[in-house]
């Protein structure tokens, strides 16, 4: 049968040789890259989902609880003092800074697994979270340390002894209760930081400046500074504020002063730098810290760590105060030291009662100097140094007003 060669015009049921421009075909492109672009966008929803909890894992299991310190205070409850009215909504923090010589510690020597509370500062912060207080527990100072279980299950005798050797002989539930004892003040938290953990924190931070009044040359505390300013990384940071007979008068009472001094640098930079709102900077920051710490179980999440931190954030660096409990030569022996009163006591009633501390420059005191029945030297002071010689003076308010310095202070600026 012959090929029929004639030509047909095509018909309507032809199928088309090429998809028109709005042909079916486009919706179902643009179906398959939506289905594409939520299943891109579903994925990176899931998996910074899981980033994240694994971020809050890998940091809240950093932290490691003191159970057995929550254990000893917990059954001496009757005996620790209870929160006035007026301060209800306001906590207390004792920061502990250990010398203790095991772990990573071990390098710089002593005996292994002992230790003392090198730095003990007590952190008040007001129900409002408009201001904070540190004040510095002189490690030398002559207290009653009352009875404590030591860590092989004695229990110790009260007895008059230096204040750092409460925390050897009884750890932080001894510190906890001698600092409760001797301020009337309920310790609501504390953290443990040692001289490691100390490093890492300020090296996570990028350094701390502080002023350097002369060259420091310090083979022990591994410091070689010249004088100004200067920023400070981990071993030399850890030097700077543990040194004490090559620098100043070679007095506690110096060195505590140089600490509340980096510290404020610390938060100031950590304020300023806006660390808190940077997740580029702010995760080594939680990392670090949470490796560092020992806390109790009140403060031992991450959850309570923000919101200890958010606390602080809040608060103005110039109502962020830091000073050290009115102290002087005891009078049985010029290496130890004693609180001088009245002054002590109106700083710790203060705090008690949630009432603001006011602070000025060390130096001389603007008012008349101290009566003999306070028993403070009045004269001048090391700048830096928060010296106990010249007595607290009145403020406006009619509280005391100490010698200190506030968040917000140049290291460098003259007094």
């Amino acid at each position: 049968m012959a090929e029929d060669d004639t030509e047909h015009p095509p018909t309507d049921d032809a199928p088309p040789t090429d998809a028109s421009p709005g042909g079916p075909e486009r919706p179902r492109r643009r179906r398959r890259w939506l289905m594409i672009t939520a299943g891109v966008v579903a994925f990176l929803v899931v998996a910074t989902g899981v980033l994240l909890y694994v971020a809050y894992r890998k940091l809240d299991g950093n932290i490691r609880t003191d159970s057995a310190t929550d254990k000893l205070l917990a059954e001496l409850e009757a005996e620790r003092p209870s929160r006035t009215a007026g301060a209800k909504d306001a906590r207390n923090i004792l920061l502990i800074g250990s010398d203790d010589r095991s772990g990573a510690n071990s390098t710089y020597g002593g005996q292994a697994g002992t230790q003392r509370s090198d730095t003990t500062i007590l952190l008040h912060v007001a129900a409002d979270r408009k201001h904070a207080t540190a004040v510095s527990v002189p490690r030398d100072v002559m207290v009653t340390v009352p009875a404590c279980e030591k860590a092989d299950g004695s229990r110790s005798k009260p007895a008059v002894m230096q204040f750092n050797w409460a925390f050897e002989l009884g750890g932080p539930a001894c510190s906890i209760r001698t600092v409760e004892q001797l301020s009337g003040i309920r310790i609501d938290h504390y953290l443990i930081l040692d001289f490691h953990g100390f490093k890492t924190m300020v090296d996570a931070i990028g350094g701390v400046e502080v002023c350097v009044a002369q060259p420091i040359h310090d083979k022990d505390a591994k410091l070689d500074l010249p004088a100004g300013r200067q920023v400070l990384h981990g071993e030399q940071a850890l030097g700077y504020v543990r040194a004490r007979e090559s620098l100043g008068d070679g007095s506690d009472t110096q060195r505590m002063g140089r600490q509340q001094q980096f510290l404020a640098s610390l938060i100031h930079k950590v304020q300023s730098q806006g660390v808190l709102l940077n997740p580029a900077k702010l995760w080594p920051v939680l990392d670090a810290a949470t490796s560092s710490i020992q806390a109790d179980a009140g403060l031992s999440s991450l959850g309570a760590l923000y919101d200890l931190t958010q606390d602080l954030r809040g608060i103005p660096s110039p109502d962020v105060a830091f000073l050290t409990a009115p102290r002087r030569p005891y009078h049985y022996d010029s290496d130890r030291d004693e609180f001088v009163q009245p002054q002590t006591t109106q700083l710790f009633t203060a705090l008690r009662d949630d009432r603001p501390i006011t602070v000025r420059p060390p130096g001389p005191t603007p008012t008349a100097g101290a009566s003999p029945s306070a028993g403070v030297e009045a004269g001048p002071a090391t700048a830096g140094a928060g010296s106990d010689r010249v007595a607290p003076s009145p403020s406006a308010s009619g509280s005391p007003t100490f010698e200190g310095r506030t968040a917000e202070v140049d290291p460098c600026a003259p007094h």
